[in-house]
């Protein structure tokens, strides 16, 4: 009796062992680069910007916003368009990426700040028609240019937090649900109407939501070191078990720029397994300075725990 429960003790242990050393050693990744791409109409290629192997790598296509090609956009509920450099950027273009490095990925953005020269709303008429219409549209875009996932960037609203939730927290779910996409993010910032929005879509749908791109850059400039790291600990209470990615503005006009101390606050992250990731606007803006910051983030990215 007593050898026979002691080697059903120890079935049970080997069975359970396997999976409680996987978790035991598998620490959280924190090597992904992500870069925004194709707003502002530089000529700026997948090709230009440098891919280290040893880091997962995201491109991010700025933008694809529910408003009308004409001279003068309007909102259409739902029903996505392509805004970025496309004639640079298409579909042939990220295929070819993806072929030639193993480790990138490539998503879009929804929204931004802003489309023609007026801000883009977030303006649906329901919820249900604006759901509707955003998963058939974005589908479309998503399978035709072979992407991987979504970044949400609205930044202006005409609807409440509720019906933002509703609206993007069914959306991310029904593309994922019809594997459209593999991954999604946020990206908001420090500002209240932002924050009221994106804070209420993660409360309810957080656990749809793979990263945030928090734009760390919208602080004032010359954020120092301690004041970034106190950012960082503030919006990480914020978005509580979330991914929040560290991030810098290529021309450094606001928050801690690469040449006052940003990597400096990522080496401390990092050693403290908090560093989730670094992502930059833009590689449209880079392209001038030979994308030095972005060599140097993914080397940061690459080095080993």
């Amino acid at each position: 009796m007593e050898f026979s429960m002691l080697f059903i003790t120890l079935l049970v242990l080997q069975a359970i062992s396997p999976s409680q050393a996987s978790i035991q050693a598998a620490p959280a990744r924190s090597d992904l680069f992500r870069e925004y791409i194709g707003a502002e109409f530089k000529n700026v290629r997948f090709t230009d910007v440098p891919v280290n192997p040893n880091v997962e790598f995201h491109f991010i296509l700025s933008f694809a916003i529910d408003y009308d090609t004409s001279t003068s956009p309007s909102p259409i509920n739902g029903k996505f368009n392509i805004f970025w450099d496309s004639d640079n950027l298409s579909p042939s273009q990220v295929s070819s990426i993806k072929n030639r490095h193993s480790n990138v990925k490539v998503a879009l953005s929804l929204g931004g700040d802003s489309v023609g020269n007026a801000p883009a709303y977030f303006n649906p008429s329901s919820v249900d028609s604006w759901v509707s219409n955003a998963v058939s549209s974005l589908t479309r875009i998503i399978q035709q240019y072979n992407l991987d996932g979504i970044d949400i960037d609205y930044e202006h609203f005409k609807a409440d937090p509720d019906t933002f939730t509703e609206c993007i927290g069914q959306l991310i779910t029904a593309l994922k649900r019809n594997r459209v996409i593999s991954f999604a993010s946020i990206a908001p910032f420090d500002d209240d109407q932002v924050q009221s929005h994106y804070l209420a879509l993660w409360r309810k749908y957080g656990h749809q939501i793979d990263y945030v791109n928090f734009q760390f850059y919208a602080y004032d400039q010359g954020t120092t070191v301690p004041q970034f790291l106190n950012y960082f600990n503030t919006q990480s209470s914020n978005y509580n078990g979330g991914k929040v990615l560290l991030s810098f503005i290529s021309d450094g006009s606001g928050g801690l720029s690469p040449a006052d101390g940003f990597f400096t606050a990522c080496s401390k992250l990092k050693s403290q397994n908090q560093l989730h990731g670094i992502f930059v606007w833009s590689a449209d803006d880079s392209k001038a300075d030979g994308f030095r910051y972005e060599k140097q983030s993914q080397d940061l990215l690459a080095i080993p725990h």
